[in-house]
Order: C-alpha cells, then structure tokens, then sequence
C-alpha cells in the first residue's frame, strides 16, 4: 500500500505537464532544470523579459507577468504554479491560478518534494533556520559547524544559494543542508519537515506582505514542523511558538543558565543541557561576533547541530572557525576615537535594536523601507544613547516623528533628494533637513548623511549605521547600502581624518 508521504513524492505526474514559474531571477531559474528533468513543459512569468535568454537556454520559454494578469483565464493552460518568494499571496497571477484550484509550490516547496522524491538519490538533512533577525549569522555558524564536522553541507536558501543547486551538486555529494529560509519562504513551503529547525525571534517585520502578525508568526513556526524544534526561549512569540510545535522533540535556548532539557549560558560558557548533562560547548567570550546576539545565534547553531548528534568538540572548533560576515555589525571606519560601524542587515527595528545598544554613545544612521513596522519602541529605549541621529530612505519621516516623540533633544539631520538644495530647520523637533540637488543618487545621499554624522559625533561615539528598514527604496541591496556607507567613510575629508581618504584605514 502507497502511504501518503509516498504518494506526495511521487513527482511522475510532471511529465507533460505545463508548469508555470513566477519568476525569472535567480530562485526561479533554479527549477527550470529540474523541472524540465521531470518532463514538465515550462514557461516564466515575469515583470520583464530581461531574463528570456538565460530561462531559454536552461529550457524554458518566458512571458510577461502582465500577459497573465490580462487574460486571467489562461491560468488554467497549467498543472502547477511554481513562485519565488517575492510574490504575494494576493500577487494577480497568484490569485488566478488559487481561484481555478491550481497548486501552487514555493521554490522551497518544490526542493523538497525533488529532494524526497528520489530524483537526486536519498534525501539530505535539512536544518532550517529562521526568525526575524540573526537568520544569516545562525546559519553561516551552523555550516562552520558542519565544516567542522567533516562533513558535506552547504548554507543554503535565502542565504543566497539555492537549494536546488545544492542538491545538484555531486562531486562531492552534498548530504547536509543548512537552510536559511524567509518568511516568504516558509508560506509556500507547507510540506517541509526538517530533521531540526530554529525559530531564533519573531518581530514586526513584513507585516504588509503577510498581512499582520499572526500571519507572519504563522508562516515562521513552519520550521518547528519536523523532528526537533528549537526556540528562541528569551523571545516572547518564539517561545510560545514552542509550546504548540507538533515536532518529536522541542528545545530552546535563553542568555542565561539553561534548565533540564535547554541550552544557555553558565560560567561564562555555552552549555547544552537537552542533548546533555550540561556539556560546555564554547567559551561564550570566543564568539563571533561578540555581544549578546552572537551567543543568542551560536548557542541557536549548536542545538542544531547536537539535535543530529554531533560532539561539543566539533561545536567548539566550528564556532571557532566562524567569523562575521560584512554588514552585520562590521567595524568600517576609524577617525579619532570615532568608530563607523556598518550595520546595514538590521533591516528592521529589532535587528538594529543590539547594534544600537552596543555602544555607549551613538549616532544612528537609519531609514528606508519600514515594511509597516512600529519604530516606537526602539526609539524609546535607545534615546538615551543617541547623540544624533541622520535619516534617509523613503520612511525616514516615520523615525523623525518617533525622535520627536521619544527623544527630542536628540539633534536629527534628514538628509534627502529633491528639486532644489535647501536647508531648514523644524524647532518644534531640532531637526535639520538638507535636500540635495536633483539627480542625486543613492550614492550622492550616504556620502552628504556620512558627513552630517560626522558632525554631530563626539569623540568616543559610534557613528553606526543600523537603517532599521530595508534598502531597496534607494540601493540595490543591503550589501550595495553598506558598501556605500563604508565608501562614503573612507572619503572623509579634514577635518574628520589626517587626510582625505584615510578614514577606512582602521588605524
């Protein structure tokens, strides 16, 4: 008899089938082959034909989003609707193949299925990391650990590799995933079932694609779905994600000392006390990067890794062996006794919320997309610290206004792009507003918010940028935003270094 599980892995059904894929950039592409290898017949849909020859060349013909949307019917030319995680649950094309009863997969969704269904021999492990911050840092440690290990895994998934390539690759054969994966990711990925997955923290973020937050919660408890679930226990909605996971096994973490059956800190070691009898793992002083986050995701990284039976040595040398990648609390600049620190993955409040409080005295450089998140809250508790603050990005007045409210002898710059260079001054909240030149670009706008900051900093301050939003109102990426700050360091001129340029030069 075929049990259900089987029956779900069994992807013969593809074959003549016509499948669409919403979405031609990189996480699209990576079905196509696959997908083709199955016998589907494919078609892309996306905003532009940009990439029709590279889809034409893995085996699929392209079409616009746009054609779909206007003849909506059309929808049912097709088995399966494959989307990349940019799309909306409400996204038309979406919509119209919901309406007609077609299923729809996420990119992840589809991974899984391939990878159980055979197709490149038995399935991998799959450890999932996900949480609103800290997903990427977690993960890169967790692969650390499996290099460690010596063992074949990858860092996977929203992290930037696809999983499919991944699976595709066979010189070595790749036998353990580290799977960093989206809230977007986890929507459309209703099957999966990891051998461990982590819910590091749940906060406002993405609210208007999910449509509030218990959507948004909702879609992140998917990775508690599997063999072992691990939480965030210091984080509210985590750990109460944690008592309703349906997995075998449920474990957390917290900063302090672990209780039966946890992992945390004692004595100033990380400590496994659920895959354990209190078994140090790493001193908590050796971890990278430094500070409350970073033990909060090792010690996250290290459950994963003792939920698959792997030793504390091998912990120890992998979290060793991690070190932070760029924009993610990265020391940039040094002029004096100022440092510049390039924060630009805090792409929320609560991701900029430890970068801000890891300094004595700060001027925050913060703005772009909030997404529908509420920046009150961050406001009101690192106030205290601010020795300025210089906004930019599409929601900067949002942060003003809470500055006002909040902290308002804090001197704020809000520095902008527009038709004519003025400069005026708002006494009900002391902030400064420039406008600069029109045709001024991204680039233009860092450089003019690195010097307003380096104006209002003192000597010790921090000048940290930590947007609390995300970037692509004005950058390419969040990486394009730091590079562009750390560009705009370094080309300080005097007074703020011994000479123009030297600013990057951590001297």
């Amino acid at each position: 008899m075929t049990s259900s599980a089987d029956s779900e892995n069994d992807l013969s059904w593809l074959r003549g089938t016509r499948v669409l894929v919403a979405g031609g950039r990189v996480s699209g592409q990576a079905t196509i082959e696959p997908l083709v290898a199955l016998g589907a017949v494919v078609t892309v849909a996306d905003s532009t034909l940009d990439f029709a020859e590279r889809c034409a060349e893995l085996g699929a013909d392209m079409v616009t989003t746009t054609s779909i949307e206007d003849a909506p019917d059309s929808i049912t030319d097709y088995g399966l609707v494959v989307t990349s995680p940019g799309f909306r649950p409400d996204a038309p094309i979406l919509a119209a193949a919901a309406g007609h009863g077609i299923p729809i997969w996420g990119d992840v969704e589809f991974s899984w299925r391939v990878d159980h269904s055979g197709h490149f021999g038995s399935p991998r492990k799959w450890l999932v990391v996900t949480g609103t911050n800290g997903k990427t840092t977690t993960t890169s440690m967790l692969a650390s650990i499996l290099d460690a290990a010596g063992v074949v895994g990858r860092a996977c998934g929203n992290i930037g590799l696809p999983i499919l390539d991944a699976l595709a690759e066979t010189s070595p054969r790749v036998e353990y995933l580290a799977v960093e994966l989206s809230s977007f990711q986890l929507h459309w990925a209703p099957s999966v079932r990891p051998d461990a997955g982590v819910v590091l923290n749940v906060a406002e973020d993405h609210l208007d694609w999910h449509g509030g937050m218990s959507a948004y919660a909702e879609a992140k408890s998917r990775a508690l779905s599997g063999k072992v679930a691990v939480v965030g226990l210091d984080d509210a909605i985590a750990s109460e994600l944690g008592t309703r996971a349906t997995a075998d096994k449920v474990t957390g973490f917290r900063l302090g000392e672990p209780g039966e059956g946890e992992l945390g800190v004692d004595g100033g070691y990380l400590v496994d006390n659920a895959f354990g009898d209190h078994v140090r793992l790493a001193e908590a002083a050796s971890i990278d990067p430094a500070g409350p986050a970073g033990v909060m995701d090792a010690l996250a990284a290290a459950a994963l890794a003792r939920a698959l039976g792997f030793d504390a040595g091998v912990v120890e040398r992998g979290l060793a062996a991690h070190k932070v990648g760029p924009h993610r609390g990265a020391l940039v600049g040094r002029v004096g006794s100022v440092v510049y620190i390039d924060d630009s993955k805090a792409t929320n409040p609560h991701a900029a919320r430890p970068s801000i409080l890891a300094h004595d005295r700060v001027v925050w450089v913060a703005g772009g997309l909030l997404k529908g998140a509420s920046v009150d809250q961050l406001v009101s508790e690192v106030g205290p610290r601010l020795s300025g603050a210089v906004l930019l990005g599409r929601d900067a007045g949002v942060i003003e206004d809470a500055l006002a409210r909040h902290a308002p002898d804090v001197p704020v710059v809000h520095v902008m792009s527009g038709d004519d260079a003025v400069v005026s001054e708002n006494s009900s909240n002391s902030t400064l507003t420039i406008r600069l030149p029109p045709g001024a670009d991204a680039d233009a706008v860092m450089a003019a918010v690195v010097v307003e900051a380096a104006d209002l900093a003192s000597p010790g301050d921090a000048v940290v940028l930590a947007p609390a939003a995300a970037s692509l109102d004005m950058f390419v990426s969040y990486g394009h935003r730091g590079d562009s700050f750390a560009a705009a360091v370094a080309a300080l001129p005097d007074p703020y270094t011994d000479s123009p340029g030297e600013a990057g030069n951590l001297r």
